[in-house]
């Protein structure tokens, strides 16, 4: 499996005992405040708006948190200004990497990463040196517990998606960015749960990875998203489910 979907089957799978709300509602906040301040406060008009509030609603976050949030970004009431910062990395055995960030302090968030990155056999990159190796989709992960891939590929072509990937107790429904929502309609229409629709970097290529290597490089995107300034992590690794046993 990649690194993007292989990675939401690990949270998936360690489920709500890993889960410390307040730092997930701080990424969400950050996020419904960028979205807001750059596309306005109605989410009607503004997609990445309304990608953030549907994800907020699937945290369990209060209605007057997003309210603040959105208010915060279109300038209605005082708020730290976040700029969007991409960094580019290589992970145990040439993984590539980009992170994405939310920072109102450049220093302190170069700093914070490049530290989780020498302790886990990583380095920064220089930049254009690994975007290359993503393409921008839209993304939907569809709970492969109480459904077999028949149904979700019918459903999938039906509803104008690009590709569905099978990754084990997952299947990754790959759309046209700007498709996302229509096709993400679709499927809930035709009756399929999905875990997450998001606008995301699959890698055109993988890193297979075993043993030691593998270990670390889960442990390194375990310290990376537990970053206050961290949004979203894509990797091109690839662990197959035995050494996922075994990293348990």
């Amino acid at each position: 499996m990649s690194g993007h979907s292989k990675w939401s089957t690990i949270k998936r799978k360690k489920g709500a005992k890993d889960a410390q709300r307040s730092k997930i509602f701080s990424k969400l906040i950050k996020e419904i405040t960028v979205a807001a301040r750059l596309g306005g406060g109605d989410a009607e008009g503004n997609p990445r708006l309304r990608l953030a509030i549907a994800k907020a609603r699937e945290a369990n976050m209060p209605a007057d948190n997003v309210k603040r949030a959105i208010q915060k970004g279109t300038g209605e009431l005082e708020g730290v200004h976040y700029e969007e910062v991409v960094y580019e990395a290589f992970g145990p055995g040439g993984v590539a990497m980009l992170i994405e960030t939310l920072t109102d302090n450049r220093n302190r968030t170069v700093s914070d990463i490049r530290h989780a990155l020498d302790r886990h056999g990583g380095k920064l990159a220089t930049s254009g040196s690994v975007s290359h190796l993503f393409t921008t989709m839209g993304t939907i992960m569809v709970a492969g517990d109480d459904v077999d891939e028949d149904t979700v590929m019918a459903a999938a072509i039906e509803a104008g998606a690009e590709d569905v990937r099978n990754d084990g107790d997952l299947f990754e429904v790959l759309t046209d960015p700007g498709e996302l929502e229509a096709v993400s309609a679709k499927l809930r229409a035709a009756g399929l749960q999905f875990d997450s629709a998001e606008v995301a970097r699959i890698p055109s290529t993988t890193v297979t990875l075993e043993g030691k290597p593998a270990h670390t490089m889960l442990h390194l995107m375990d310290g990376l998203e537990d970053l206050d300034d961290v949004q979203r992590i894509y990797a091109n690794f690839d662990i197959s489910e035995e050494e996922m046993a075994k990293a348990q």
